[in-house]
């Protein structure tokens, strides 16, 4: 959607306009550091433990297809990951060597979903929609604990 827009407004507006549309065009979503979507930066995986589950996006640039794709799948079901307690964090910067490249190691894409305990429950080398992913956290011996136990408080 903000691709489109950027394109829309470029078309009526003098080509000066350009630079700073490309630059929204390339950042597919604004982070919120309170929010589920957040830079990996210096974040340690561990600081999430039986607290969250991250779903780390990787890429070698934000301009990468897959990755714009991947995210804005995210985007658009948020309130499902919400209530399984998913943070996402987007990584697509090699160079800089965060500790969770670091640790994963992906190469290029790499959508990569940790459970809750620290343990990696799925590596995609392509975008997943939410929907997918979802049932993925759904089947694991946590999830479903917790699902059992939010039943036994209703």
């Amino acid at each position: 959607m903000t691709r489109t827009l950027a394109l829309v407004l470029a078309s009526l507006f003098p080509l000066a306009t350009l630079i700073p549309l490309a630059a929204l065009a390339a950042d597919p979503v604004q982070t919120d550091p309170d929010g589920i979507f957040r830079p990996a930066g210096d974040t340690e995986l561990d600081s999430f433990l039986w607290t969250a589950r991250p779903i780390v996006v990787f890429a070698d640039t934000p301009a990468d297809p897959r990755f714009q794709q991947q995210i804005e799948l995210l985007k658009a079901d948020e309130a499902r990951l919400a209530d399984r307690d998913v943070v996402v964090l987007m990584d697509t910067d090699p160079a800089a060597r965060s500790p969770i490249r670091t640790k994963l190691r992906p190469r290029g894409f790499q959508m990569v979903l940790v459970d809750k305990d620290g343990v990696v429950k799925l590596r995609k080398p392509f975008p997943w929609s939410v929907r997918e992913i979802t049932r993925s956290i759904d089947k694991t011996p946590m999830r479903l604990r917790e699902v059992e136990e939010r039943r036994g408080d209703g």
